[in-house]
């Protein structure tokens, strides 16, 4: 029953990764759960610390690929910021929209947010329409190495339950 509870939880948290919620944070309590739980059972203390070390990694990648590729496109450090403070307020915003709201609000968010933090700096709107499409290409690119971190941490959890 333990083993079922675990995979459910995985799944969460691996569906969770795309639409912009913590699913690694879930990944990680998963297996701090199935650890301290079921003890002697497959998950040891490393493999938590592990799993741990995985989800800190991805959640500061998520960050700093959308402030890097800001900055990349041409954006300042003020973009950047609006670029990540989009993201989140976009993901928040589009939670109601059923299944696919909270991924596009975050892809969009952290375009509009790029977008008036460098216009509203600079004023030009085709400055600030590139810099905000390198955000849009940051985010991206940061969700699809998360959902690529949540399958690692996914694979290494089971193998440890079954090994």
């Amino acid at each position: 029953m333990a083993v079922v509870l675990l995979i459910a939880a995985i799944l969460l948290g691996l569906v969770m990764i795309p639409f912009g919620m913590p699913g690694t944070l879930v990944l990680f309590a998963a297996a701090l759960c199935y650890h301290l739980l079921v003890p002697h059972a497959g998950i040891g203390v490393a493999t938590v610390v592990a799993i741990g070390v995985l989800m800190v990694i991805a959640e500061g990648l998520e960050w700093v690929l959308t402030s890097r590729f800001t900055r990349k496109y041409g954006g300042s450090k003020r973009a950047s910021w609006g670029a990540i403070i989009g993201g989140m307020v976009g993901a928040f915003v589009g939670v109601p929209v059923p299944i696919i709201g909270s991924v596009v609000g975050a892809f969009v968010g952290a375009f509009v947010g790029a977008f008036i933090f460098e216009w509203s700096q600079h004023g030009g709107t085709g400055v600030a329409t590139r810099v905000a499409w390198g955000a849009f290409v940051g985010r991206v690119t940061a969700a699809a190495l998360k959902v690529a971190f949540g399958l690692v941490m996914a694979v290494w959890m089971i193998a440890a339950t079954v090994l």
